[in-house]
């Protein structure tokens, strides 16, 4: 489910290169993606979260199984490089990942699960280093030098990185915040020859491993993300903005969610339902047509797809008139066999 921010920002900025239809299907369908964020990759009112006072948070990485049972955030996701291998629930897996939803425009940077976020990762992420303030990549990583300094071999344990202080850095800016201390903490992580590093060591100094207190580790150095990272950051401070911002992500959603117009089905990705007074559009790989029937009513006549012109095929039903609580049910065919799949598939009807 991470994939979805860099999704809806391909569909939006190259919305304006495609022609009809395409262009509308692609900007109805990243809007619907946008609207639908806070459902599949966050979470609300877990123990986790209230422990530290944060009612609504978003997750690491959302098993895929969100789509149609919020309840799958429970589910275990495994964390690599440890020995044996740990797996802990989705809802209790952190990163800083969430803050590029600002920087590219799909949310505000005062708004409420984006805060609450941030409260969250600064508690159990972020490390105050003798650079300056340092985040680690996400709870329990274990990319890193080991406790004692020995080289990572597999396994280790996480250190902050220099280019999520650039990340954070760009969200002070733009919620109006002085961005240069984050700046000058990067700089101050640079080894003797002005190279960033990947991690820097947040532990007590062991002159044996040339390890020292926010300095660079044995990792990556220099690391390329991140001194693009903090050129952006100083581009962004000059323009009072995030320099690398797609302006037709911005121009479309200004750090608002959109309201949901067209609810979208999909083979790969489906859902299990809709608010009242949109539409619903079935999308399928070929084409085919579509029959569906509200609750235990009767089949209406097959309604053919049309050709979305991205490789995908859809029909539309209007949702207007329905109350929330009822069911629309529908089955499809599809070319090349044309034959109807027998599986019913169920879209409930929410509160619009």
């Amino acid at each position: 489910m991470p994939l979805v921010r860099p999704l809806i920002v391909a569909l939006v900025a190259g919305a304006e290169f495609l022609d009809e239809p395409a262009r509308t299907f692609a900007l109805e369908l990243a809007d619907y993606w946008n609207a639908k964020i806070e459902d599949w990759i966050s979470v609300r009112d877990t123990p986790f979260g209230l422990s530290h006072g944060v009612s609504q948070y978003y997750v690491r990485a959302a098993p895929a199984g969100i789509l149609t049972d919020p309840a799958a955030m429970a589910q275990p996701i495994p964390i690599r490089n440890w020995w044996p291998e740990r797996s802990v629930p989705a809802a209790e897996q952190i990163g800083v990942d969430f803050l590029h939803l600002v920087r590219l425009g799909l949310r505000s940077a005062d708004d409420a699960v984006i805060t609450g976020s941030v409260r969250l990762v600064d508690a159990l992420l972020r490390d105050d280093t003798l650079a300056g303030p340092g985040w680690h990549r996400y709870t329990d990583d274990g990319y890193g030098e080991h406790e004692d300094g020995s080289p990572f071999d597999g396994t280790g344990r996480g250190r902050p990185w220099p280019l999520l202080t650039g990340e954070r850095g760009h969200y002070a800016l733009i919620r109006g915040e002085d961005a240069l201390p984050y700046l000058r903490s990067m700089a101050a992580t640079a080894s003797a020859g002005g190279m960033i590093p990947e991690q820097v060591w947040d532990a007590e100094d062991i002159p044996a491993r040339l390890l020292r207190r926010g300095k660079p580790t044995g990792s990556a150095t220099p690391l390329a993300w991140a001194h693009a990272e903090f050129i952006q950051l100083a581009a962004s401070l000059h323009r009072g903005h995030a320099a690398d911002r797609p302006e037709a992500v911005w121009r479309r959603y200004q750090g608002r969610a959109p309201k949901i117009s067209v609810a979208c089905w999909c083979e790969h990705a489906p859902i299990t339902g809709a608010p009242a007074n949109a539409r619903l559009r079935v999308c399928l790989r070929a084409s085919g047509a579509i029959r569906a029937r509200i609750d235990s009513a009767a089949f209406g006549p097959p309604l053919p797809t049309r050709d979305t012109g991205l490789g995908l095929h859809a029909a539309e039903f209007s949702l207007a008139g329905l109350r929330p609580g009822q069911t629309i049910r529908f089955d499809y065919r599809m070319a090349p066999d044309n034959a109807w799949t027998g599986i019913e598939r169920a879209v409930l009807v929410t509160a619009a």
